[in-house]
């Protein structure tokens, strides 16, 4: 694999995680009430609830 190969990877998984990360902020800062009609798995305990984890790009996998 070579330098610019991984760079690449690296780019683009922490591409992915942010985006991950804007997606989430977005859907959290909708009402409880939206949150629960879309289905989102932490709704119910949004406010009591820690992020957990650094996000894959830095590697926790």
């Amino acid at each position: 694999m070579s330098i610019l190969s991984s760079i690449g990877r690296i780019a683009a998984e922490f591409s992915a995680a942010r985006a991950r990360y804007q997606t989430e902020r977005a859907i959290r800062s909708l009402p409880i009430e939206l949150q629960k009609d879309i289905g989102w798995p932490e709704a119910s305990d949004a406010k009591t609830s820690a992020r957990h984890g650094a996000g894959s790009w830095a590697g926790a996998k």
